[in-house]
């Protein structure tokens, strides 16, 4: 979407990647930031609950598209793990990094998959959120069936942490569709 807007503009080249810098900057911030206010808020349950960390992420997907998206959900939890960490508690813990840089991994590529949907219509928004949704968990599944053993995870601890995260994906569903939408009004209002 921000591709679209930024070109629509007559942005240089030069331009849209400080753009695409910036954005994606902030959106790690916030996949940093976010998850601290939660546990803060609720406590070390409420990531698992409300998955904070998601939200920039698809954000990022809707706005950056794949490659940028990309970008950010890769930074997303390794940027986390390295600031948690100096801080004497690392979120996600080690043990966990690689699985959630794949699962975010795939939430934004699914998600940046819909970009151009999105700045032609931002409803395309829900449908991309929400494939990317199934596709990131599913994956994030599949990821523990093969190679969970590695790092003491089992399936049936993963798939009762899904659950126990479904509300977060429908707040999730809503939510980042609803600040694409409103994005998509301001920036073409400009």
């Amino acid at each position: 979407m921000l591709e679209n807007v930024l070109t629509n503009r007559n942005v240089s080249l030069k331009g849209k990647i400080a753009c695409k810098t910036i954005v994606s900057a902030v959106l790690i911030a916030l996949s940093v930031l976010i998850p601290q206010l939660v546990h803060l808020a609720v406590g070390a349950e409420g990531g698992v609950k409300y998955l904070p960390m998601y939200l920039p992420v698809l954000i990022g997907g809707c706005l950056l598209g794949m490659s940028w998206g990309l970008s950010v959900g890769i930074l997303a939890p390794v940027m986390s793990f390295i600031i948690t960490s100096a801080m004497g508690n690392p979120m996600p813990a080690l043990q966990r990094l690689p699985f959630m840089i794949l699962e975010l991994g795939v939430f934004a590529l699914v998600s940046g998959a819909f970009t151009k949907k999105i700045s032609e219509n931002t409803l395309w928004a829900f449908p991309g959120v929400i494939l990317s949704q199934l596709a990131g968990r599913g994956f994030f599944l599949l990821t523990v069936a093969l190679f969970g053993s590695l790092a003491n995870m089992s399936v049936a601890m993963i798939w009762g942490q899904i659950q126990k995260g479904l509300s977060g994906l429908v707040i999730q569903a809503v939510l980042a569709p609803v600040i694409i939408i409103l994005l998509g009004k301001v920036v073409k209002n400009d």
